[in-house]
């Protein structure tokens, strides 16, 4: 009888539940309780807790020891069981387990986790387990039950645990692992730091039975007249009456969702505060179905490009820009709190930007959240970073997960106004059919926004050449250069450059500058001296605006990040030092110069 229960078992192991379909929209607002605070951990280079001696998943064999995943204790003085998840010492969740102990700063490979909490389940209730970033692939358990797997380390993913879920204590455990491997987005090679670890938000949230799963509720393409989207309902009853309103607009009406949960929205407006950097305007949204009822605060805006143009409600802007990591200098890892976003926020508000690259990865969806009330325009990425196996189809469908959990998670945010596809990706026919599908994609999931990439460029003499096929399908033409510092000479001599571009359309330079140590001054020819990178940015600007069609920035980088990328021991020390803020926090030299330079570029459009 034990015999035949141990297959069951492993019968029960091996068929995972599946992952709900599409991410559910606006957690925050959702009665939940936080799984975060501290997690036991066991350290597992060799992933003894999840394979047998013979390299096989002791979820697919009939191993009578099991895997950590079941959190055991010995109950008998015989039982060989070689974890204690009890005696383990533990990490803070959300965090990345880089930052947190001394012999984790650099490692790669599996951690195992595990929380206690307790729980009251209601019947005629649903419950999510929902994580907001686990990096990179995270085999999920609840009470010794395989929920699945999920890959990406920076875009939300949940289970429903309606049916496993105790009333009392419960176990869940977690393998992370953050191995680069050159088939996974991103691939092996990349230049920040590979932070591994429950690194963002955990909850369970309890729903009704049929809730609202998802919506949008967004000005029509190109059109401020027009309130269009969707709701999207999940459960038993998906036939029901709703009702939406915007009370500040004085917008109330009644929709009708078909079999299916799903009811498309159109609302003419007659007057509406739109949402801008000057002004950020956000309505109190709320959706109120027969069982559920969702509230969120949305701005509304329209975002398009005419010619040369950039349009922000229908009038030209310049996205006066800088780049931004998920990563505080000062405290080290990821972002641990509000606080810590808000930070790096408000030092691109004194910086005079009113926007941001988020790079290279999709950021914590409160950064989008902050962006939209403090009125900062966002270009919002997915990892495909340099070279990635173009003609691997399971890279593809990874990549196109990561670009739709994206758009879906933050579709409601007026603060995101381009998406991005990638970043510096070298040219090949492989490759320009893998990005040219991403671009249709996100098209598809949502036609409001303009579609970007930062793209390379090529050199013929002081010709500057941005002549890329995938350009042709891209609303802006984007591009990273680094004039000055890994090519062109010092600062003084790159103004000999100019720039050969093959598409009518707004050019935003994605990515330029020079790295420089905080505090370290000598002359305007001496490579990581505050001088050299001021110098730097001083005569880009004086190639740059040689570009008729020049729409915006994105210079890199708001910050000194982390990168094993970066070892030199006197200006380096693992961190790339491209920042106009060192990791103290110190404004450097080149932070006033972008400034000043943001400064004359507002009296020109107002």
């Amino acid at each position: 009888m034990r015999k035949l229960l141990a297959i069951l078992c492993v019968l029960c192991l091996v068929q995972p539940i599946k992952a709900q379909d599409g991410l559910i929209q606006n957690i925050s607002s959702r009665k939940k309780i936080s799984l975060n605070g501290r997690w036991n951990y066991v350290l597992d280079p060799y992933e003894n807790g999840f394979y047998d001696y013979r390299r096989k998943p002791f979820d697919e064999s009939n191993s009578k020891t099991g895997g950590y995943y079941d959190d055991k204790t010995e109950v008998d003085k015989s039982e060989l069981i070689e974890y204690n998840f009890d005696y383990e010492p533990t990490l803070n969740v959300p965090a990345d387990w880089n930052s947190q102990a001394e012999k984790l700063a650099f490692y790669e490979g599996t951690v195992w986790y595990r929380r206690l909490f307790s729980a009251k389940p209601i019947n005629g209730k649903k419950y999510l387990l929902y994580f907001a970033a686990v990096n990179y692939e995270a085999h999920v358990y609840l009470n010794g039950k395989k929920l699945g797997i999920h890959k990406g380390g920076f875009t939300p993913f949940h289970f429903d645990v309606t049916d496993l879920l105790k009333s009392g204590e419960n176990s869940v455990v977690l393998k992370v692992d953050n191995t680069r491997r050159k088939e996974e987005v991103p691939t092996i090679n990349t230049d920040w730091w590979n932070y591994g670890g429950i690194t963002r938000d955990v909850y369970l949230a309890e729903l009704p039975d049929t809730y609202i799963h998802d919506y949008k509720i967004q000005l029509a393409k190109n059109n401020a007249q027009e309130l269009e989207g969707f709701v999207q309902l999940k459960g038993s009853n998906k036939s029901q009456k709703l009702n939406i309103q915007i009370p500040e607009a004085k917008l109330n009406i009644n929709v009708q969702t078909n079999n299916n949960g799903y009811a498309a929205i159109k609302i003419p407006i007659k007057k509406l505060q739109y949402w801008s950097p000057e002004s950020p305007k956000l309505y109190q949204v709320k959706i109120i179905a027969n069982t559920d009822t969702v509230a969120d605060k949305i701005g509304f805006r329209t975002i398009q490009t005419s010619g040369k143009d950039i349009l922000l409600n229908g009038k030209s802007v310049f996205l006066r820009g800088i780049s931004i990591h998920d990563e505080n200098p000062m405290v080290a890892g990821r972002p641990r709190s509000t606080g810590d976003l808000r930070m790096l926020l408000n030092w691109a508000k004194e910086l005079n930007c009113n926007f941001v690259r988020l790079a290279h990865y999709p950021h914590n969806e409160e950064m989008l959240r902050l962006a939209d009330e403090m009125g900062l325009m966002v270009w919002a990425e997915v990892p495909v970073y340099w070279t990635i196996e173009w003609e691997n189809p399971d890279t593809y469908a990874n990549a196109k997960g990561q670009l739709t959990d994206l758009i879906t998670r933050d579709k409601n945010r007026a603060s995101v106004i381009i998406w991005s596809v990638g970043n510096e990706t070298p040219l090949s026919n492989p490759r320009h059919k893998f990005m040219g599908n991403l671009v249709d994609v996100a098209r598809n999931n949502d036609n409001t926004r303009l579609v970007a990439a930062a793209l390379e460029l090529h050199r013929d003499g002081n010709r500057v050449i941005i002549d890329d096929v995938l350009g042709a399908k891209l609303d802006l033409v984007s591009f990273n250069e680094y004039a000055g510092w890994y090519w062109g000479g010092t600062p003084k001599e790159i103004t000999k450059y100019y720039f050969d571009i093959k598409y009518d359309k707004p050019v935003v330079i994605s990515e330029f500058g020079g790295d420089a140590l905080g505090g370290f001054h000598a002359d305007a020819e001496t490579k990581f001296s505050e001088e050299y990178q001021e110098a730097l940015y001083e005569n880009q600007f004086k190639i740059l605006k040689k570009i008729d069609a020049l729409r915006g920035m994105t210079p890199w980088i708001l910050v000194d990040f982390r990168s094993p990328r970066r070892p030199h021991p006197i200006y380096q020390n693992f961190w790339n030092r491209k920042g106009l803020i060192s990791e103290t926090g110190k404004k450097k030299k080149a932070f006033y110069t972008l400034y000043n330079f943001y400064e004359t570029i507002k009296g020109l459009y107002k």
